[in-house]
């Protein structure tokens, strides 16, 4: 299916010709977002959405909890592009596929701590209700520190950002996942 908008193949400024490059350098192909999204826009959207991922990396919760839980919501709004990039990142940075593979059923999975279910109850319940039950933000302060719920808090609304961007704009999986495997 066709994103909404024609991709820019020869993006005009020269922070996204480097960008175009360097994307290109690294995945065999430049992604979808940046053709469709960030070429139009000045650098300073790209840039915010790449310092919101880089944010990821300073967080005090395990960078596989931070992924699982990005995915989570990628999954909730049906982001395929969102969900391929996660698993490709999963994938390169050798996380526990398994995990990765059993988020859908998370709740009946033996493979999550108690901890991460609480987390995915509370990415769920806002990504979908929009707004959390006491009980539940309950549960997820009985295994997080403050600061590591306003982590989960920023994990979900930058991925819900960037779901929605792609989603609005029709844009699909970017099949990262094969180019990973051919790697």
């Amino acid at each position: 299916m066709d994103t909404f908008l024609p991709p820019i193949e020869k993006p005009a400024s020269l922070i996204m010709k480097l960008v175009f490059y360097f994307t290109k350098r690294q995945f065999g192909k430049v992604l979808a977002p940046l053709t469709v999204f960030s070429a139009r826009l000045p650098s300073a959207f790209g840039m915010f959405y790449g310092k919101a991922y880089q944010l990821d990396k300073k967080m005090k919760l395990p960078a596989e909890l931070a992924m699982l839980i990005r995915q989570k919501v990628s999954q909730i709004n049906i982001c395929s592009f969102c969900m391929d990039s996660g698993r490709f990142y999963f994938i390169k940075n050798k996380m526990n596929e398994a995990k990765f593979d059993a988020l859908e059923n998370y709740n009946s999975s033996q493979l999550f701590s108690e901890a991460e279910k609480a987390a995915f109850d509370y990415a769920t319940e806002l990504t979908k209700d929009k707004k959390v039950n006491p009980e539940t933000f309950a549960q997820l302060k009985g295994y997080y520190s403050e600061s590591e719920i306003c982590e989960i808090v920023f994990l979900i609304a930058s991925e819900h950002l960037s779901n929605l961007t792609n989603i609005g704009l029709n844009i699909h999986s970017d099949m990262l996942c094969d180019i990973s495997k051919k790697k």
